[in-house]
């Protein structure tokens, strides 16, 4: 097996690429802030959408970088993204931030999408950790605020997914067209346990300690069954689970233990250990050809043999994880052959940046976005972070 110094280089070298792409590619010049699309053949769409999902997820993105190469260009791009969001994203009259903008930041869907908001608190909480700007912080508290006052659930616990703009009940609350209508998911939860979590290791209070507590709690109860994630709820957290997917078991497998951490929850870091062990199990019964596949319908037993660049983005973190947590081989193995597929099939050599993933049958995702409302510099550029800080150095 390779030595874990090479991989350090070459996740060195990856995270460069990545930032290079976007800084190259993607400021808008003419409109402000980070431009919406960009096609897989490298074509700018101008008049894109601009959601507040990628822009939350480049405040964070630039930030991160900061911290760890302190360049200046990272610090103002993360700066670029912060004055976006606050004069664009956030709206003045119900607080929270909208769905997505027109190219021009023209409000398009005005509607209060907890993930959105989980992402923008997030990209502040980091923000934040570099600048130690007092208004940073208090947007974010700010956010928060408005998702206990409106998305959370007070009789079964949790949040629910969306509401309308002035935080009206709506009824298509579904994160995107290829979601279940569900009132409450484990992906919102999620994000929104790794939002409170960054903020809280910045700015620490009980408030958010407890609530972090409140969200661990949830997922221990409710939304960890065993070696796989439950997806899509009702109020009561009842469903009818039909599907695995293993991209989201993996990335939970690691990121929950670090919430736990965070808090210095002796019992918890205890209970998501074995939890991070248990979803990376599961996780595995999704890895083919070198990769972790999409998703398993087990109701249909029909396998979605599609390779997602964020999926094995955050498989290589999840599987290093397991690796420390039991140092067992076959962990570290995989690490080494996700790496592997990830740069004989993902990486744009060409335009940089990496593709949006592969078909069943191997070929490019044709048709998918290089930049775009889902396609951001967060999974790749995190995996990178996450590893050059965990691998350890000779």
């Amino acid at each position: 097996m390779p030595a874990t110094t090479n991989l350090r280089k070459e996740l060195d070298i990856a995270l460069n690429n990545i930032l290079r792409y976007w800084k190259n590619n993607t400021i808008d010049e003419i409109n402000g802030g980070f431009v919406g699309r960009i096609t897989q053949d490298n074509q700018v769409d101008d008049t894109a959408a601009k959601g507040l999902v990628l822009q939350g997820r480049l405040l964070w993105s630039f930030s991160a970088a900061y911290k760890n190469s302190n360049d200046p260009t990272d610090l103002a791009l993360a700066e670029r993204a912060y004055h976006y969001i606050k004069t664009y994203g956030i709206d003045p009259i119900y607080g929270g931030v909208y769905w997505s903008l027109t190219h021009k930041g023209e409000v398009l869907e005005g509607k209060k999408q907890t993930y959105a908001i989980a992402f923008v608190i997030y990209g502040l909480s980091e923000y934040y950790e570099i600048s130690q700007d007092m208004e940073v912080l208090a947007w974010a508290n700010k956010l928060v605020e408005k998702l206990e006052k409106y998305a959370f659930e007070p009789v079964y616990g949790g949040y629910i997914e969306a509401l309308g703009q002035d935080w009206s009940k709506i009824d298509d609350v579904r994160l995107s067209d290829k979601d279940l209508q569900a009132r409450k998911t484990m992906n919102t939860h999620l994000h929104i346990i790794e939002a409170y979590s960054n903020l809280y290791r910045v700015a620490p209070t009980d408030y958010l300690k407890e609530k972090i507590d409140h969200l661990l709690s949830i997922f221990d109860q409710y939304i960890i069954n065993g070696k796989h994630l439950i997806l899509f709820m009702n109020d009561r957290w009842e469903s009818s689970q039909r599907f695995f997917s293993f991209g989201h078991d993996i990335e939970a497998s690691w990121l929950l233990l670090e919430c736990a951490e965070t808090i210095q929850d002796k019992r918890w870091i205890k209970i998501y250990k074995r939890h991070a062990i248990q979803l990376a199990e599961g996780a595995l019964e999704g890895f083919e050809g070198g990769a972790l596949n999409y998703e398993y319908n087990h109701a249909t037993r029909h396998l979605h043999a599609e390779k997602h660049w964020w999926v094995q983005a955050e498989a290589l973190v999840g599987f290093y994880c397991a690796y420390t947590l039991t140092q067992h081989e076959k962990y570290l193995k995989v690490v080494y052959q996700i790496w592997s597929y990830i740069k004989s099939n993902l990486l744009d050599t060409k335009h940089g940046e990496w593709f949006w993933g592969r078909d069943a049958q191997g070929e490019l995702m044709l048709g998918e976005d290089k930049v775009g409302i889902w396609k951001c510099p967060y999974h790749n550029t995190r995996a990178c972070l996450e590893l050059l800080h965990r691998i350890p150095k000779d």
